[in-house]
């Protein structure tokens, strides 16, 4: 089945009261328009192209190598915007283009691949997603011929008393033989009060010209919502943050309180992790088996072992093995990759680190640009000074080598397997193999010093 997509992200959305496109607002931290692209290419389609207005630079950067583009100047409906996709469409002819709004996030892959099936099925000419909502107020309600076919789409405020009993209503998502609507775009007349184009009057053409509507109704109502203004937005993130979470606790993951947990739809967790009260966990996180991950944590991006534990801590697009415990109070900055039963301690930060496993970080402990072999035991306080005003080196440390604590390691600097650094040293100079080093000023004690400065100030 070829078919492409229309997704329609022109709108300014003015009751968000940003600077941004509509569609670039976030639901679990992605935009909107986001959820879209990725169920229409999961469900199949061949590639997107989207159709921007209002501040267009910022979807074209975003989607840059992801989709096409479309460009319409004035918003004149939504029959308008979709003209604007000609070239687009032509692509395919002999094929399906599916119509979509880029604010409607929760319309899922299986009810496109559904709707297509019943479109092909059907031999329809169009295809209308749709949903039976308890208050259809503000929706087209849509009207059904005996045999299941589409008669016709009614705008609530052009209902009569019996349509507006009726509960199936539009979702502005739509799948089209390609030749059938490019037909019809050329058809569409803009003789309304509001001088504009809409999609529905092509639904109508075709219904008017014999050619079978069809009509696919969601199972679940939610999935055709949209959001207009910030008090719709968090509806939405409240029902996908539900949906996202009811899905782990159904694969084994247990959530013992829902209170500040949202958890990206792309996130990987396995069963019989833990996950405390007030997580985040963003992007395409992958976390393992056995894990307690919370309370009050951050997770972005990153690979987790089994039978981790992280508490108090954030985790930026970085790695940690299995039966490694982190923090509390521990912040791994991006390129952080922590090998297996370490312990990184309380108010440690790693940043662009790689540390081997069975390494021991003490608390408020700094480790950046830093390649760390096993066995390592850092006391606290330690820092690997990476930076010299100008240029960034890395510091290079050994299997089983011993940091004292509040030592500090200026790179570029090596130190060789199995040494010692005494605490308090500035290491300065590389460290050969089973060697110790100290870099202190040796210690001077002055006797009865204390005594005769305090009779001083006594006089």
């Amino acid at each position: 089945m070829k078919f492409g997509a229309v997704v329609m992200c022109a709108g300014e959305g003015k009751r968000m009261k940003s600077k941004l496109p509509k569609v670039m607002a976030e639901v679990l931290f992605k935009p909107m328009s986001d959820w879209v692209v990725s169920s229409i290419k999961n469900a199949g389609a061949e590639d997107v192209c989207i159709v921007t207005g209002y501040n267009h630079s910022v979807l074209e950067e975003y989607y840059k190598g992801k989709a096409e583009f479309a460009y319409q100047s004035e918003r004149l409906g939504t029959g308008h915007a979709v003209m604007q996709a000609s070239d687009y469409i032509k692509k395919y002819l002999g094929g399906y283009v599916l119509v979509a709004a880029g604010d409607n996030p929760l319309i899922s892959e299986n009810t496109i691949r559904a709707a297509l099936s019943m479109h092909e099925k059907d031999k329809n000419f169009v295809t209308i997603i749709t949903a039976e909502v308890q208050n259809p107020a503000g929706y087209g309600r849509i009207v059904r011929n005996k045999d299941g076919s589409v008669l016709k789409i009614v705008e609530h405020k052009d209902c009569s008393e019996d349509e507006l009993k009726i509960n199936e209503v539009n979702s502005s998502w739509y799948i089209f033989n390609a030749e059938a609507l490019l037909d019809t775009l050329g058809k569409i007349k803009n003789d309304n009060a509001a001088g504009e184009y809409y999609l529905t009057d092509a639904v109508g053409i075709l219904i008017n010209e014999g050619k079978r509507t069809g009509a696919y109704k969601v199972l679940d109502s939610d999935e055709i919502l949209g959001a207009n203004d910030r008090i719709q937005l968090l509806e939405l993130n409240n029902i996908a943050r539900m949906k996202v979470i009811r899905k782990h606790l159904e694969n084994g993951v247990t959530i013992n309180d829902l209170s500040g947990v949202s958890i990206s739809p792309e996130a990987v967790i396995g069963p019989d992790t833990v996950i405390c009260k007030g997580t985040t966990i963003k992007g395409k996180t992958v976390i393992g088996e056995g894990c307690l991950i919370g309370p009050d944590t951050v997770i972005e991006s990153s690979t987790i072992g089994n039978n981790v534990t992280i508490i108090h801590s954030i985790i930026d697009k970085s790695s940690i093995g299995d039966k490694t415990t982190i923090g509390p109070y521990s912040h791994l900055r991006p390129n952080s990759n922590i090998g297996s039963s370490c312990r990184i301690g309380n108010f440690v930060e790693i940043k662009n680190s790689n540390i081997a496993d069975r390494t021991k970080v003490a608390h408020l402990t700094y480790i950046g640009d830093t390649d760390c072999g096993s066995g390592v035991n850092f006391g606290c306080g330690t820092i690997t000074a990476n930076y010299d005003g100008k240029n960034k080196f890395r510091t290079k440390i050994g299997d089983n080598v011993f940091v004292g604590c509040n030592a500090s390691l200026v790179a570029p600097v090596t130190i060789e397997d199995n040494s010692i650094i005494a605490a308090g040293s500035t290491i300065t100079n590389d460290v050969p193999k089973d060697s110790l080093a100290i870099a202190r000023a040796r210690q001077i004690n002055k006797n009865e010093w204390a005594k005769k400065r305090k009779e001083k100030f006594n006089d």
